[in-house]
């Protein structure tokens, strides 16, 4: 008998895991490429994590994305833990190594600056604060990413004060935190302006932190992209403001796990965008 290949397997474990648009945003670059692989969603237990994530890459897989509610409790399984990961202190993208190992990462604020510097091109960081509104766990990704890329100060408000508190005692001097009521005022001369949070997503409550003291300079994003345009963004832009939708955080956090996994480095296109879109 002769040898075959292994065709490459990969997935996104959550739970649930149903309304995922990774398969699509994955499957697609399969295809473009001519890659014979596949991509995956699995709904995994907690309690099951630990066996599956073991076992996967006995049947073909070379790694797999891990979304919520997986991605702090993935840390204490992994074999090697890329600093970004232990700093954000969550993964969101394992690699099985062939030395038996697993690898894991964060790419979440990777994902962020190409999504922010591809839909603002003249976006500078450095130039004024950032307000950041919510501290879970997109935040946290999200806050150590600017502060890599050298912005001055990072304001930051959560409807719950204390997990705020926590961003700032992990990350430092140049994180401020502000009271949920005062959190328009920390929009003032903010340059970089982030919705990290679930308002204004569908189904969820509506965005009613006051956009008054917004300046028209300012880059304003959202990570919500269901609906793509939320009222922050329709607000900001009307202001005069530059707007950055979440869809693109979400393709672009995809482009390093699939380069590990598949060997191939992919590009973030509009075909993609449509793709995903309508998944």
């Amino acid at each position: 008998m002769s040898d075959h290949p292994r065709i490459p397997l990969a997935g996104v474990i959550g739970s649930p895991i149903a309304h995922s648009r990774s398969p699509a945003l994955h499957g697609y670059w399969l295809r473009h490429y001519g890659i014979r692989g596949h991509y995956i969603p699995m709904d995994v237990a907690e309690d099951d994590l630990e066996t599956v994530l073991r076992t996967l890459p006995k049947a073909g897989f070379v790694g797999c994305n891990i979304t919520i509610p997986h991605k702090e409790k993935v840390l204490a399984i992994a074999d090697v833990i890329s600093d970004r990961a232990a700093l954000i202190g969550a993964a969101n993208t394992l690699i099985f190594r062939a030395d038996g190992k697993i690898h894991a990462d964060n790419t979440d604020g990777y994902g962020f600056i190409a999504n922010l510097r591809e839909g603002a091109p003249n976006w500078q960081p450095t130039a004024g604060p950032a307000a950041v509104i919510g501290a879970g766990g997109a935040a946290r990704a999200i806050v150590a990413s600017l502060l890599e890329v050298g912005c001055p100060e990072i304001r930051i408000s959560n409807r719950t004060r204390a997990r705020a508190e926590v961003l700032r005692s992990e990350f430092g001097a140049r994180v401020v935190v502000y009271d949920w009521v005062q959190a328009g005022n920390m929009l003032e001369d903010a340059l970089t302006v982030v919705n990290t949070s679930s308002l204004g997503m569908q189904g969820k409550a509506e965005f009613r932190v006051p956009l008054d003291a917004l300046t028209p300079a300012a880059v304003v994003t959202d990570c919500v992209y269901t609906p793509l345009r939320t009222r922050l963004l329709e607000e900001a832009a009307a202001m005069g403001c530059t707007t950055v939708d979440g869809l693109g955080m979400l393709l672009h956090q995809a482009v390093p796990g699939f380069e590990r996994w598949f060997g191939q480095r992919p590009e973030v296109t509009p075909e993609l965008r449509d793709v995903v879109l309508s998944a």
